[in-house]
């Protein structure tokens, strides 16, 4: 991998970045998952089953999702997985259960439900271990994620030949992690990706969360090469580059929070050859949502449920 440039400031891959998450596979796969689910009928309808679903991610920590299942279906379904924002909680896929998808929406570890062993609070997240790449919290969250596509091929209702991840914000960069990462994925959407080009983040913008950052290194000016070696190996540029699978991107072209320039060159980075990628001029961190729902459904339709 080569080094990316944004807006003057380089950031470079570690030289041991595929080991490093070589070795962080390899340790989440040799854990049981050890799902556990129970029906939750006051989430669901007579069109939808909801599911609280549980399962054991890297270091034991237990991970909680919700599970929603279109009802009367026969045969293996296809699945989307739904990673959540940097602040809000994994949303029940009630709506897309009714197109005809199972809906895995996980809540990494301090995220609601899954924050009894690990909960380093919001605001706190993006800093907490952020002193060394081992004991960054990312390093656990994205393998929550990752191991979430485990969970859905292990799965009897799944087919796991159509597997979508998708997500906006954090969801977005985790979105660009595990379709860079697993080969299974089918296709993947990623809206305003966050944990992208990072260093240079904190330099485009002062929103939340990536002012946490720049807090941090104001208190401690001295480590900022150290946050700047942590951060590479979990920035989201890097994993852009494996990305193989039909993927698509929508950025709002004013969005003060994950600024554009980390968007397009992580868009620029992915060599899928179906790939595309929708900018809206006027929409901020929402990235043209109201408008780009229906982009969305196209796309899942296109390679879920041909």
């Amino acid at each position: 991998m080569s080094s990316v440039t944004i807006e003057s400031v380089t950031i470079q891959p570690p030289d041991d970045f595929n080991a490093f998450w070589a070795d962080i596979l390899q340790a989440s796969c040799a854990l049981p998952l050890h799902v556990e689910e129970r029906s939750s009928d006051l989430r669901s309808t007579p069109e939808v089953e909801v599911r609280e679903l549980t399962y054991t991610s890297l270091d034991g920590v237990q991970i909680f999702c919700w599970y929603s299942l279109p009802r009367g279906q026969t045969g293996p379904l296809p699945v989307v997985i739904q990673y959540p924002g940097y602040i809000s909680e994994p949303q029940i896929g009630r709506e897309q259960a009714l197109q005809g998808y199972a809906v895995l929406s996980v809540a990494p570890r301090g995220k609601l439900r899954s924050s009894d062993q690990i909960n380093p609070g919001y605001p706190g997240l993006m800093i907490h271990g952020i002193e060394a790449p081992a004991t960054y919290i990312y390093r656990g969250f994205y393998a929550d994620a990752l191991r979430a596509i485990d969970v859905a091929r292990s799965r009897p209702e799944i087919d796991p030949a159509r597997i979508a991840v998708m997500g906006s914000s954090q969801g977005g960069g985790l979105t660009l992690m595990a379709a860079g990462m697993r080969q299974e994925v089918t296709c993947a959407s990623a809206g305003a990706p966050y944990l992208t080009g990072m260093m240079a983040a904190i330099t485009l913008t002062h929103s939340s969360p990536y002012e946490e950052i720049n807090e941090y290194l104001r208190c401690f000016p001295h480590r900022q090469a150290q946050v700047a070696t942590t951060l590479s190996y979990f920035d989201c540029l890097f994993f852009a580059t494996r990305v193989q699978c039909p993927f698509i991107m929508n950025l709002g072209m004013q969005d003060d929070v994950c600024p554009p320039p980390t968007g397009l060159a992580a868009f620029d980075l992915v060599p899928a050859r179906d790939k595309k990628l929708y900018k809206y001029e006027g929409h901020g961190h929402d990235a043209g949502g109201i408008h780009h729902g229906a982009v969305v459904s196209e796309f899942l339709q296109q390679h879920l449920q041909p």
